[in-house]
Protein backbone atom coordinates (compact mmCIF):
# COMPACT_ATOMS: atom_id res chain seq x y z
CA UNK A 1 0.00 0.00 0.00
CA UNK A 2 1.26 3.22 -0.93
CA UNK A 3 1.63 6.43 1.37
CA UNK A 4 -1.21 8.23 -0.34
CA UNK A 5 -3.73 5.07 -0.39
CA UNK A 6 -2.22 4.62 3.80
CA UNK A 7 -3.33 8.38 4.64
CA UNK A 8 -6.84 7.87 2.64
CA UNK A 9 -7.34 4.76 4.66
CA UNK A 10 -6.32 6.06 7.86
CA UNK A 11 -8.86 9.18 7.40
CA UNK A 12 -11.45 6.54 6.23
CA UNK A 13 -11.10 4.57 9.52
CA UNK A 14 -11.25 7.33 11.52
CA UNK A 15 -14.07 8.71 10.06
CA UNK A 16 -15.83 5.93 10.52
CA UNK A 17 -14.96 5.01 14.10
CA UNK A 18 -16.44 8.70 15.18
CA UNK A 19 -19.51 7.87 13.08
CA UNK A 20 -20.46 4.78 14.54
CA UNK A 21 -19.81 6.37 17.64
CA UNK A 22 -22.02 9.17 17.26
CA UNK A 23 -24.53 7.01 15.50
CA UNK A 24 -24.80 4.89 18.95
CA UNK A 25 -25.41 7.60 20.79
CA UNK A 26 -27.49 10.05 18.84
CA UNK A 27 -29.76 6.38 18.14
CA UNK A 28 -29.92 5.58 21.83
CA UNK A 29 -30.58 9.07 22.97
CA UNK A 30 -33.58 9.34 20.39
CA UNK A 31 -35.46 6.52 20.80
CA UNK A 32 -34.00 4.32 23.85
CA UNK A 33 -33.55 6.59 26.41
CA UNK A 34 -36.83 8.40 28.69
CA UNK A 35 -35.35 8.72 31.70
CA UNK A 36 -32.33 10.85 31.41
CA UNK A 37 -35.70 13.47 30.85
CA UNK A 38 -37.36 11.59 34.14
CA UNK A 39 -34.25 12.85 36.21
CA UNK A 40 -34.75 16.35 34.90
CA UNK A 41 -38.37 16.46 36.22
CA UNK A 42 -36.95 14.99 39.34
CA UNK A 43 -34.23 17.59 40.09
CA UNK A 44 -36.61 20.10 38.86
CA UNK A 45 -38.37 19.92 42.61
CA UNK A 46 -35.11 20.37 44.29
CA UNK A 47 -32.80 23.56 45.13
CA UNK A 48 -31.08 24.29 42.24
CA UNK A 49 -27.74 24.92 44.14
CA UNK A 50 -28.07 21.69 45.74
CA UNK A 51 -28.11 20.55 42.46
CA UNK A 52 -25.83 22.42 40.50
CA UNK A 53 -23.34 21.61 43.09
CA UNK A 54 -23.98 18.09 43.59
CA UNK A 55 -23.46 17.32 39.85
CA UNK A 56 -20.40 19.42 40.22
CA UNK A 57 -19.38 17.17 42.37
CA UNK A 58 -20.08 14.32 40.45
CA UNK A 59 -19.03 15.02 36.93
CA UNK A 60 -15.40 16.16 39.19
CA UNK A 61 -15.15 12.63 40.32
CA UNK A 62 -16.10 11.58 36.26
CA UNK A 63 -12.62 13.14 35.62
CA UNK A 64 -11.10 11.79 38.90
CA UNK A 65 -12.04 8.10 38.16
CA UNK A 66 -10.49 8.45 34.60
CA UNK A 67 -7.30 10.20 36.02
CA UNK A 68 -6.93 7.17 38.10
CA UNK A 69 -7.23 4.51 35.10
CA UNK A 70 -5.06 6.99 32.79
CA UNK A 71 -2.51 6.85 35.40
CA UNK A 72 -3.04 2.80 35.96
CA UNK A 73 -2.51 2.38 32.15
CA UNK A 74 0.64 4.75 32.24
CA UNK A 75 1.79 2.57 35.17
CA UNK A 76 1.43 -0.44 33.36
CA UNK A 77 2.46 0.65 29.53
CA UNK A 78 6.07 2.06 31.24
CA UNK A 79 7.48 -1.83 30.41
CA UNK A 80 6.39 -1.25 26.41
CA UNK A 81 6.81 2.84 26.07
CA UNK A 82 7.36 6.03 27.90
CA UNK A 83 4.07 7.73 27.58
CA UNK A 84 3.04 10.99 29.36
CA UNK A 85 0.11 11.61 31.77
CA UNK A 86 -1.55 13.42 29.23
CA UNK A 87 -0.73 10.68 26.44
CA UNK A 88 -2.27 8.12 28.42
CA UNK A 89 -5.47 10.36 29.26
CA UNK A 90 -5.95 10.97 25.25
CA UNK A 91 -5.25 6.93 24.86
CA UNK A 92 -8.20 6.34 28.01
CA UNK A 93 -10.47 8.42 26.53
CA UNK A 94 -9.90 7.49 22.67
CA UNK A 95 -10.49 4.10 24.21
CA UNK A 96 -13.75 4.95 25.28
CA UNK A 97 -14.96 6.09 21.70
CA UNK A 98 -14.35 3.08 20.88
CA UNK A 99 -15.70 0.90 23.78
CA UNK A 100 -19.31 2.48 23.00
CA UNK A 101 -20.27 0.53 19.83
CA UNK A 102 -18.48 -2.51 20.76
CA UNK A 103 -19.48 -6.09 23.19
CA UNK A 104 -18.37 -5.69 26.28
CA UNK A 105 -16.17 -2.67 25.65
CA UNK A 106 -13.62 -4.59 23.57
CA UNK A 107 -13.07 -1.96 21.68
CA UNK A 108 -11.44 -0.33 24.32
CA UNK A 109 -8.38 -2.27 24.18
CA UNK A 110 -8.19 -1.38 20.42
CA UNK A 111 -8.26 2.46 21.13
CA UNK A 112 -5.55 2.92 23.62
CA UNK A 113 -3.01 0.70 22.51
CA UNK A 114 -3.10 2.42 19.36
CA UNK A 115 -1.22 5.27 21.25
CA UNK A 116 1.59 2.68 21.69
CA UNK A 117 4.25 2.25 19.06
CA UNK A 118 3.39 -0.14 16.16
CA UNK A 119 5.49 -2.66 17.52
CA UNK A 120 4.36 -3.04 20.80
CA UNK A 121 0.67 -2.58 20.93
CA UNK A 122 -0.19 -6.47 21.09
CA UNK A 123 1.46 -6.21 23.88
CA UNK A 124 -0.32 -3.55 24.75
CA UNK A 125 -3.51 -5.75 24.70
CA UNK A 126 -1.72 -8.20 27.88
CA UNK A 127 -0.46 -5.32 29.81
CA UNK A 128 -4.06 -3.83 29.99
CA UNK A 129 -5.66 -7.04 30.35
CA UNK A 130 -3.27 -6.97 33.82
CA UNK A 131 -5.52 -3.83 34.71
CA UNK A 132 -8.48 -5.21 33.86
CA UNK A 133 -7.88 -7.94 36.27
CA UNK A 134 -6.99 -5.82 38.93
CA UNK A 135 -10.51 -4.11 38.75
CA UNK A 136 -12.13 -7.58 38.32
CA UNK A 137 -10.52 -8.37 41.74
CA UNK A 138 -11.87 -5.50 43.71
CA UNK A 139 -15.10 -5.48 41.96
CA UNK A 140 -15.37 -9.43 43.35
CA UNK A 141 -14.58 -8.57 46.44
CA UNK A 142 -16.20 -5.64 47.35
CA UNK A 143 -19.42 -6.97 45.73
CA UNK A 144 -19.61 -10.46 47.56
CA UNK A 145 -18.56 -8.81 50.45
CA UNK A 146 -21.67 -6.74 50.03
CA UNK A 147 -23.81 -9.22 48.83
CA UNK A 148 -23.25 -11.30 51.82
CA UNK A 149 -23.85 -8.63 54.11
CA UNK A 150 -26.95 -7.89 51.96
CA UNK A 151 -28.21 -10.55 52.33
CA UNK A 152 -27.89 -11.41 55.65
CA UNK A 153 -29.38 -7.41 56.07
CA UNK A 154 -32.80 -8.00 54.28
CA UNK A 155 -33.00 -11.93 55.54
CA UNK A 156 -33.64 -12.84 52.13
CA UNK A 157 -32.58 -16.72 52.64
CA UNK A 158 -31.76 -18.14 55.90
CA UNK A 159 -28.64 -17.89 57.92
CA UNK A 160 -26.96 -21.35 56.93
CA UNK A 161 -26.91 -20.52 53.42
CA UNK A 162 -25.58 -16.93 54.22
CA UNK A 163 -23.06 -18.79 55.88
CA UNK A 164 -22.43 -21.51 53.17
CA UNK A 165 -22.17 -18.45 50.64
CA UNK A 166 -19.66 -16.49 53.06
CA UNK A 167 -17.88 -19.31 53.31
CA UNK A 168 -17.36 -19.97 49.06
CA UNK A 169 -17.35 -16.42 48.35
CA UNK A 170 -13.95 -16.61 50.83
CA UNK A 171 -12.80 -19.29 49.16
CA UNK A 172 -12.98 -17.96 45.49
CA UNK A 173 -11.82 -14.30 46.95
CA UNK A 174 -8.43 -15.88 48.15
CA UNK A 175 -7.81 -18.31 44.83
CA UNK A 176 -8.58 -14.82 42.95
CA UNK A 177 -6.15 -12.85 44.76
CA UNK A 178 -3.42 -15.79 45.17
CA UNK A 179 -4.12 -16.28 40.81
CA UNK A 180 -3.98 -12.19 40.36
CA UNK A 181 -0.45 -12.37 42.32
CA UNK A 182 0.97 -14.43 40.49
CA UNK A 183 -0.14 -13.79 37.18
CA UNK A 184 2.70 -15.53 35.89
CA UNK A 185 0.67 -19.08 36.67
CA UNK A 186 -1.38 -18.02 33.09
CA UNK A 187 1.71 -17.34 31.63
CA UNK A 188 3.15 -20.66 32.13
CA UNK A 189 -0.41 -22.23 31.47
CA UNK A 190 -0.59 -20.11 28.11
CA UNK A 191 2.77 -21.50 26.65
CA UNK A 192 1.92 -25.08 27.49
CA UNK A 193 -1.34 -24.76 24.83
CA UNK A 194 1.00 -25.54 21.55
CA UNK A 195 -0.98 -23.65 19.27
CA UNK A 196 -0.20 -20.69 21.45
CA UNK A 197 3.52 -21.06 22.25
CA UNK A 198 4.45 -18.94 19.03
CA UNK A 199 2.44 -15.93 20.34
CA UNK A 200 4.40 -15.77 23.83
CA UNK A 201 6.82 -13.46 23.08
CA UNK A 202 3.23 -10.93 23.67
CA UNK A 203 1.49 -12.77 26.42
CA UNK A 204 4.93 -12.63 28.34
CA UNK A 205 4.69 -9.43 29.33
CA UNK A 206 2.19 -10.05 32.02
CA UNK A 207 4.90 -12.37 33.75
CA UNK A 208 7.24 -9.51 34.18
CA UNK A 209 4.86 -7.48 36.84
CA UNK A 210 6.38 -8.30 40.03
CA UNK A 211 4.39 -8.77 43.55
CA UNK A 212 4.84 -4.40 44.23
CA UNK A 213 4.27 -3.36 40.96
CA UNK A 214 0.41 -5.67 40.82
CA UNK A 215 -0.22 -3.71 44.35
CA UNK A 216 0.20 -0.50 43.15
CA UNK A 217 -2.16 -1.58 39.88
CA UNK A 218 -4.80 -3.15 42.57
CA UNK A 219 -4.35 0.10 44.76
CA UNK A 220 -5.42 2.22 41.74
CA UNK A 221 -8.64 -0.23 40.67
CA UNK A 222 -9.71 0.77 44.57
CA UNK A 223 -9.51 4.22 44.48
CA UNK A 224 -11.26 3.94 41.01
CA UNK A 225 -14.11 1.59 43.09
CA UNK A 226 -14.20 4.21 45.63
CA UNK A 227 -14.77 7.07 43.17
CA UNK A 228 -17.83 5.50 41.47
CA UNK A 229 -19.05 4.50 44.02
CA UNK A 230 -19.69 7.84 45.83
CA UNK A 231 -20.64 9.24 42.28
CA UNK A 232 -23.91 6.90 42.52
CA UNK A 233 -24.36 7.88 46.74
CA UNK A 234 -24.76 11.47 45.64
CA UNK A 235 -26.76 11.27 42.98
CA UNK A 236 -29.03 8.64 44.47
CA UNK A 237 -29.12 10.83 47.95
CA UNK A 238 -29.95 14.37 45.68
CA UNK A 239 -32.87 12.16 44.84
CA UNK A 240 -33.09 10.21 47.89
CA UNK A 241 -31.67 11.98 50.72
CA UNK A 242 -34.08 9.70 53.36
CA UNK A 243 -32.19 6.60 52.49
CA UNK A 244 -29.62 6.04 54.84
CA UNK A 245 -25.46 6.21 53.72
CA UNK A 246 -25.05 2.25 54.68
CA UNK A 247 -27.47 0.78 53.41
CA UNK A 248 -27.33 2.64 50.46
CA UNK A 249 -23.74 2.24 49.69
CA UNK A 250 -23.88 -1.51 50.41
CA UNK A 251 -26.50 -1.67 47.54
CA UNK A 252 -25.34 0.46 45.20
CA UNK A 253 -21.77 -1.89 45.61
CA UNK A 254 -24.18 -5.18 44.94
CA UNK A 255 -25.11 -3.25 41.98
CA UNK A 256 -22.19 -2.82 40.45
CA UNK A 257 -20.73 -5.99 41.14
CA UNK A 258 -23.83 -7.28 39.33
CA UNK A 259 -23.62 -5.19 36.67
CA UNK A 260 -20.24 -6.19 35.95
CA UNK A 261 -21.11 -9.88 35.50
CA UNK A 262 -23.75 -9.22 32.66
CA UNK A 263 -21.99 -9.44 29.47
CA UNK A 264 -23.65 -5.85 27.25
CA UNK A 265 -22.73 -3.34 24.58
CA UNK A 266 -22.43 -0.02 26.50
CA UNK A 267 -24.92 1.62 24.72
CA UNK A 268 -27.38 -0.97 25.39
CA UNK A 269 -26.28 -1.37 28.79
CA UNK A 270 -28.31 1.26 29.79
CA UNK A 271 -31.74 -0.83 29.61
CA UNK A 272 -29.63 -3.65 31.69
CA UNK A 273 -28.64 -0.96 34.35
CA UNK A 274 -32.13 0.27 34.68
CA UNK A 275 -33.74 -3.33 35.03
CA UNK A 276 -30.95 -4.38 36.95
CA UNK A 277 -31.21 -1.35 39.63
CA UNK A 278 -34.71 -1.12 39.63
CA UNK A 279 -35.66 -4.74 41.20
CA UNK A 280 -32.52 -4.48 43.79
CA UNK A 281 -32.93 -1.45 45.13
CA UNK A 282 -37.15 -2.40 46.03
CA UNK A 283 -35.50 -3.85 49.02
CA UNK A 284 -34.76 0.10 50.05
CA UNK A 285 -36.92 1.97 48.46
CA UNK A 286 -40.26 1.78 46.43
CA UNK A 287 -39.28 5.25 44.19
CA UNK A 288 -37.74 3.34 40.95
CA UNK A 289 -38.38 5.97 38.53
CA UNK A 290 -35.87 8.04 41.06
CA UNK A 291 -33.06 4.98 41.28
CA UNK A 292 -33.56 4.23 37.13
CA UNK A 293 -32.98 8.57 36.25
CA UNK A 294 -30.21 8.00 39.01
CA UNK A 295 -28.46 5.37 37.19
CA UNK A 296 -29.10 6.57 33.28
CA UNK A 297 -27.34 10.10 34.63
CA UNK A 298 -24.36 8.33 36.03
CA UNK A 299 -24.51 6.24 32.47
CA UNK A 300 -24.76 9.92 30.86
CA UNK A 301 -21.57 11.25 33.19
CA UNK A 302 -19.68 8.40 33.21
CA UNK A 303 -19.49 6.61 29.69
CA UNK A 304 -21.32 9.43 27.13
CA UNK A 305 -19.42 12.18 28.25
CA UNK A 306 -16.01 11.02 28.08
CA UNK A 307 -16.78 9.02 24.77
CA UNK A 308 -17.91 12.17 23.13
CA UNK A 309 -14.68 14.17 24.22
CA UNK A 310 -12.40 10.80 22.91
CA UNK A 311 -14.03 11.36 19.74
CA UNK A 312 -11.45 14.48 19.66
CA UNK A 313 -8.12 12.04 20.34
CA UNK A 314 -9.56 9.21 17.59
CA UNK A 315 -8.19 12.29 15.09
CA UNK A 316 -4.96 11.91 16.68
CA UNK A 317 -4.37 8.36 15.50
CA UNK A 318 -1.48 6.50 13.44
CA UNK A 319 -3.45 3.09 12.16
CA UNK A 320 0.38 2.91 10.36
CA UNK A 321 2.97 3.74 12.53
CA UNK A 322 5.83 2.30 12.39
CA UNK A 323 8.54 3.42 14.97
CA UNK A 324 9.52 1.07 17.62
Amino acid sequence: MTAAAKKIFSYLLKAAIILLAFGFIYHQFLNKNQNLYQFEQLISRISSTQVYITLSAVVLLMGLNWLLESLKWQYLSRRLARISVWEAIEAVFCGLTWAIFTPNRVGEYGGRVMFLPNRKRIHGVFAMAVGSFAQNVITNITGLTATVGFLYYFNIVNNWVVLGITVLSLCFLLLLMIFYFNIKWLVSLLNRIRFLRKYHRFFDIMARYNFTELLVVICYSLARFFVFTFQYYLVIHLLLPDIGFFVMTMTVVVFIFIQSAIPSLDLLDIGVRSFTAAHLFLYITNQQIAIIAAVSAIWLINLIIPAVLGSIFVLKLKFFDRTA
